[in-house]
């Protein structure tokens, strides 16, 4: 098996929020990785505001870390599409993420390079009959941010072509280097049933992370919203991109 298709670590990701908000594309030109383009949907162009439960953690596949298996991650992100060998390869580029471990956040930065912030999180996820309710907070500079969303009726797979499914089926992942460079490396998961969001939104000042912009963009309603069921993944090593390798 080639180094890069290998094992780097397997998990669980459960409950998912994921708030989606259209930008302009100039707003994320700085952040596209070498190789990429943004991706878009019916034209627009989107960032998500995304947290989650990592559950069952192991590195390579087998090693599970003891107090590290099981944690909170909230990341933003957008995306961006490269043609592949074999196929056009739709995938995700982090803006920034953040868990309450600081070995885990050190270990991806050194791995795959993304910004990766250590800071206190905490989550509640609720169901009520067919309500389902689930919120995350991060502590950021002596102040609680906060995601959340409720959603009712019963959970389904995402459409076809659906926004939801576009946002939730992006198989890749593409951090820029800081040698030009690019690194890409495989997601792998079934798709996940939705649950739309009846209320959802984010709360605090998000500015000291993302910058200005991005602070603002987070402030209003989000365009879409929804929680999705999550399911077992398998991260691959992943490998680098170079600019003598681009066709």
């Amino acid at each position: 098996m080639p180094q890069e298709n290998r094992v780097f670590l397997s998990a669980e990701w459960r409950d998912l929020v994921m708030l989606n908000y259209e930008v302009d594309r100039a707003l994320l030109e700085d952040y596209v990785p070498l190789g990429t383009v943004l991706d878009s949907f019916d034209g627009r162009t989107y960032v998500s505001l995304v947290a989650f439960q990592f559950r069952h953690t192991k590195l390579l596949g087998t090693l599970a870390v003891p107090f590290h298996a099981n944690f909170d991650e909230v990341n933003l992100r957008f995306y961006v599409r490269r043609n592949g060998a074999n196929e056009d390869q739709r995938g995700v580029v982090f803006i920034a993420e953040i868990v309450p471990k600081w070995a885990v956040a050190k270990i991806a930065r050194l791995a795959y390079g993304e910004n990766y912030i250590c800071l206190p999180m905490k989550h509640r996820v609720n169901m009520n009959g067919e309500t389902k309710t689930a919120e995350y907070e991060w502590k950021l500079d002596g102040a609680w941010c906060r995601i959340h969303a409720r959603a009712s009726a019963a959970p389904a797979r995402a459409e076809e072509g659906s926004l939801e499914q576009f946002i939730t089926e992006h198989y890749w992942g593409y951090s820029a280097q800081r040698n030009g460079d690019s690194f890409e490396y495989h997601v792998s998961h079934v798709p996940w049933n939705v649950w739309t969001s009846t209320a959802a939104g984010f709360e605090g000042d998000a500015s000291g992370l993302y910058g200005l912009e991005l602070g603002k963009v987070l402030r209003r309603r989000p365009d879409s919203a929804f929680i999705a069921d999550g399911s077992p993944v398998i991260v691959s090593t992943g490998k680098r991109i170079r600019l003598e390798s681009q066709p």
